[in-house]
């Protein structure tokens, strides 16, 4: 059996080492021709308006999934049209537009921000006079990492914040204040068996996610499953999704899906007895589905931008790291570490060889550990 990939970065990657094991094989498709997931499949790179490389991949593979969101919609029905794809098109099509996204939540009763669709400069403005409230104006799509997005309020310039977000269609969602954001990892088969994975807290900086832990027992549990639920319904959904939350004093509201394995999930490899990787190929094959309960407490943290002393870390008992072998770039995922059932002293040393080569501070991430794990 061979899959297809959309993308061919780190996802893809471990989508392809979490799926050797089960005897499948991987074509990836990309326009980066050092594209880090070639490694471990065969990669055909092209523009995702090529509908001659599009086909050329499309026939040499059973299915074809994604892993990355960002991929123009033509593409996804052209790939379609010559081979079943998973998640549907549609369903990725959702999640491509913050508007079209959030219309959804609430449309299934799911709480969101307030939010308004922003078309011009002049509409920017209308809300930004018309509301005494700070907003959060993002593109409406191709964001992540915190890219394509800005604080603003009525004292801001509308023209400032339209020319800085590159005159694009936006959307304005209020700012709220939240205790924690969290997220949930969910996978649907075709025959629509659903397994979750618990409630996992993230902390991000600059955009761009730092650190995940698996947050045994939530309270809120029960709340995420039914929300994913809902729009893993409406949207015929196959294959893992993640949905992205803010814990606002015990009240979960809607930030986004990612209609794919998700990087708050890599925990999953070590810490749950079939990782999401594993999941999302079992789903998408419509395979029985695998056991996602936690073998232990775990926590995942990114590896930002640059190299890190793997020596050291390699010292430190109950780590694995995870090497995506990508070329270093300022704000680039180059790896991760799990941090497996392990101690406070443990996560502090972690935390200390990451913070030290990317120039963080330590203070506030020591309180935050000892917090967390005592």
């Amino acid at each position: 059996m061979r899959i297809g990939v959309l993308g061919g970065g780190q996802l893809g990657r471990m989508l392809a080492l979490a799926g050797h094991s089960l005897g499948l094989e991987f074509v990836f498709y990309d326009r980066d021709p050092l594209a880090c997931a070639g490694s471990v499949g065969d990669l055909v790179v092209g523009e995702f308006d090529d509908e001659v490389r599009l086909t050329a991949f499309a026939k040499q593979v059973d299915l074809v999934t994604v892993e990355f969101e960002n991929i123009p919609l033509a593409a996804l029905r052209h790939v379609a049209q010559l081979v079943p794809v998973y998640p549907n098109p549609d369903a990725i099509s959702t999640a491509q537009d913050r508007v079209v996204e959030k219309q959804l939540f609430k449309s299934l009763g799911i709480p969101t921000p307030e939010f308004h669709a922003v078309d011009s400069v002049h509409s920017l403005s209308e809300i930004l006079n018309r509301y005494n409230k700070k907003f959060i104006v993002k593109s409406r799509r191709f964001g992540y990492d915190g890219k394509g997005q800005m604080p603003v309020d009525s004292s801001s310039s509308a023209n400032d914040a339209w020319d800085s977000l590159g005159g694009v269609p936006l959307i304005a969602e209020q700012h709220i204040k939240f205790n924690r954001e969290v997220s949930i990892i969910a996978a649907r088969s075709h025959s629509g068996d659903l397994r979750f994975y618990p409630l996992i807290e993230n902390v991000h900086e600059k955009g761009i996610l730092k650190r995940s832990k698996v947050s045994l027992h939530d309270p809120l549990q029960s709340t995420a499953e039914d929300y994913v639920r809902r729009v893993l319904e409406k949207l015929d959904y196959v294959g893992v999704m993640a949905f992205e939350f803010f814990d606002c004093d015990g009240e979960l509201i809607a930030n986004e899906i990612a209609p794919r394995v998700h990087n708050s999930g890599h925990w999953t490899i070590e810490g749950a007895s079939i990782s999401q990787f594993e999941n999302h190929l079992r789903a998408i094959l419509n395979w029985p589905m695998g056991d996602t309960s936690v073998r232990a407490l775990c926590t995942m943290y990114n590896i930002i931008g640059s190299q890190i002393n793997v020596e050291q870390l390699l010292k430190i008992p109950d780590v694995h790291l995870h090497w995506y072998g990508k070329a270093p770039r300022p704000g680039r995922k180059l790896g991760h570490v799990t941090l497996w059932g392990s101690t406070v002293q443990n996560a502090l040393a972690v935390e200390e060889i990451i913070n030290k080569q990317h120039g963080s501070s330590s203070l506030d991430t020591v309180v935050h550990q000892k917090q967390i794990f005592v």
